[in-house]
């Protein structure tokens, strides 16, 4: 990434919200193991797998900061990790160990929240210097100054004890006047009174200034002082009363991370809710005759009113679900910035429509495709600095990451401006890879399956970017298991651009549901661009493949009775469900469309059952199964000519079973 990106700062800005969310989730997990191991301290070994919790916790604090320049709370995890480094090799956690470990964490996350609160940051000298005593280590510097261990005479930290004693006392010296002279040599951080041994009272005071152990003001007046770099006193954390500042949180308290496991259930059970309803559905179309027209009404009313409160109860845990592309848009500025870095590149990254929200489990599961395209545009895309000025571009190349919401579908966009995609190159090396290659031209769609046929590669060698041959074609498998599609449009020395569309959520969605003779099929509605009735003297036949004037443009079309080798029932009238845009445009054609419903997708996992043009199951409420369309592959697989092979080799050569689905 540019250094001189004017969006640099605000999208850091945006990336700290994660940061905030995930340090408050380690802090929290540091904070059970400590109250865990607390018992053990002093006393026996600790269990290695806490420690290495522990230290896992504290090196991806460090990790984290490091990456939002938040340089104090870094050098603090880095101190904290050094000390768990030396238990991991063998060691007892002390009770100095503990307290150090204690009041590291806190000053830690006030470190932090200081820094969401855009507050100065606390001094974290002190407990860098426990930590120091502990390993034996120099302490690194961080953003804030740190001190060392205290001399006489210098500025430090100090440990002051003070025993009264009646003739003290007699004289004026108690522990009011050791206070305010202790107050005018320095800070007075903490204060403490000790039984001794045998009844007797001291009191402990934690002293940061100037202070001289050998000064006569304390000589015989029941003073002592000593450096306190050691872990000479236990500072318990102060309770938030009256006057006591509360403790920030390290994350905004308006957020609730809850586990996406928590929410497949809940949408698991809602699911189950939709189905019940059309059975419900079914069950009241059977008695309606049944029933007087009055009281049929109010059963009715209260039937639609079920129906919108499931729908607004499904909409409201699907917005739950959701959230921003920017989640992954975010993490790539700094991949962008290292490769450009390693590969002496100028890159400049933009990014569009990063609040537009897509289901959580897509985010997961897109995060390495988007990550391999992206690292792709910069390896294979951008040009070297010397090659874009022979090419009269700017110096510094660009890479924008767009994303957008169409309807129910969610667009991505991967795009750069470098020296796009040779297709002359791409046939060579196909042919040297032993790939078929067809006659003539390749266009969009020939270059996309070539890039993507598994171990094809345009790298001889292996780097960080590329050069492995499995990545493309991981990222179209990934996209297709998800229901999407991805296309490719490039011009040589212009740039490439990828387009990736997701549906917003694989859970429960709205269908088409439409009959093929004795099969009934569910069709993703936000795969289908229009449905229209055609005329069949309008369908004309070329090559083998029928086709129809449509827009101004021709329209091929795939019988869905062909595709699965079913017996169809035409009407007079041929109902076609128009899929794709462009040249990729093509018209399924059904028997007959029954109408939308909302299903829940049971997707088909089982690879010995899986069929192109298949993508899972559902229940419409009369207790049998109906099969849910992938429209993407199915069109793959006829554009490839082997539909009609899928079906014959899935369905025992004819047929679906008869009854399976109505």
């Amino acid at each position: 990434m540019s250094g001189n990106d004017p969006g640099g700062q605000e999208f850091l800005s945006e990336f700290m919200d994660d940061y905030f969310a995930e340090c408050d989730e380690h802090l929290t997990q540091v904070r059970r193991i400590l109250l865990q191991i607390e018992p053990d301290a002093g006393h026996r070994p600790v269990a290695p797998d806490l420690i290495e919790e522990l230290f896992r916790s504290f090196h991806s604090l460090k990790g984290l900061s490091g990456m939002v320049e938040l340089r104090d709370a870094e050098a603090l995890a880095h101190h904290l990790e050094s000390y768990l480094r030396q238990l991991r090799v063998g060691g007892v956690l002390s009770v100095s160990g503990l307290n150090a470990l204690v009041l590291g964490i806190d000053v830690l996350e006030r470190v932090i929240a200081a820094r969401r609160l855009e507050k100065p940051s606390p001094s974290i000298g002190e407990v860098v210097e426990r930590l120091t005593a502990l390993t034996g280590k120099e302490p690194i510097q961080g953003g804030a100054e740190q001190r060392a261990v205290a001399t006489p005479g210098a500025a430090g930290q100090w440990l002051v004890r003070f025993t009264p004693s009646p003739q003290l006392a007699s004289e004026g010296i108690t522990v009011d006047w050791v206070r305010t002279r202790l107050r005018e040599a320095g800070e007075i951080t903490h204060a403490a009174p000790k039984i001794g041994a045998e009844g007797g009272i001291a009191f402990e005071f934690l002293v940061k200034g100037v202070l001289d152990p050998g000064d006569p003001l304390w000589s015989g007046h029941g003073v002592t002082i000593e450096a306190a770099a050691a872990d000479s006193l236990s500072v318990p954390p102060e309770p938030a009363g009256d006057g006591a500042a509360p403790r920030e949180s390290v994350a905004p308290s308006h957020f609730v991370r809850v586990d996406l496991a928590r929410l497949d259930e809940l949408m698991r059970m809602i699911g189950d809710l939709v189905i019940t309803r059309a059975r419900l559905g079914e069950s009241l179309a059977r008695v309606e005759r049944h029933v007087p027209a009055v009281e049929w009404r109010a059963v009715q009313e209260n039937s639609l009113a079920i129906e919108r409160h499931l729908r607004d109860l499904r909409e409201g845990v699907m917005r739950v679900r959701l959230v921003p592309v920017g989640e992954i848009f975010r993490r790539m500025p700094f991949v962008v910035r290292d490769l450009a870095r390693e590969m002496d590149k100028r890159v400049k990254l933009e990014i569009r429509g990063q609040d537009t929200e897509i289901d959580k489990f897509l985010i997961e599961r897109m995060m390495d495709p988007i990550l391999h395209l992206v690292r792709n545009a910069v390896a294979h895309g951008i040009e070297p600095v010397a090659e874009r000025r022979a090419a009269g571009k700017a110096e510094e190349g660009t890479l924008t990451l767009g994303a957008a919401t169409v309807g129910e579908v969610v667009v991505v966009e991967i795009v750069d401006d470098g020296r796009g995609i040779d297709p002359a190159a791409i046939r060579r090396r196909a042919g040297e890879a032993g790939l078929s290659v067809p006659d003539g031209p390749l266009d969009s769609d020939a270059l996309l399956t070539i890039l993507c046929a598994p171990g094809f590669s345009t790298r001889d060698a292996v780097d960080r970017g590329s050069g492995r041959g499995v990545g493309m074609a991981v990222v179209r498998t990934a996209v297709r298991e998800l229901g999407g599609s991805m296309t490719l449009d490039s011009v040589p020395g212009q740039g490439t651009r990828f387009v990736i569309e997701l549906p917003l959520t694989l859970a429960i969605s709205d269908a088409i549901i439409a009959n093929v003779g004795d099969q009934t099929f569910a069709v993703p509605q936000a795969a289908v661009r229009e449905v229209i009735e055609v005329e069949p003297e309008m369908v004309r036949r070329l090559e083998n493949n029928e086709i129809v004037q449509h827009r101004g443009g021709v329209l091929p079309l795939l019988r869905l009775s062909d595709a699965f080798a079913l017996e169809a029932r035409p009407r007079r009238l041929l109902h076609v469900l128009v899929a794709g845009v462009g040249h990729a445009a093509t018209g399924i054609v059904v028997d007959r469309i029954i109408g939308q419903r909302e299903i829940v997708v049971r997707a088909i996992a089982d690879p010995l059952i899986k069929v192109a043009g298949i993508s899972g199951a559902t229940d419409l409420g009369n207790g049998r199964v109906v099969l849910i369309l992938d429209l993407v592959s199915l069109l793959a697989a006829s554009r490839r000519g082997d539909t009609r092979g899928h079906a014959v080799s899935a369905f025992g050569g004819s047929q679906l079973p008869a009854g399976s689905a109505e």
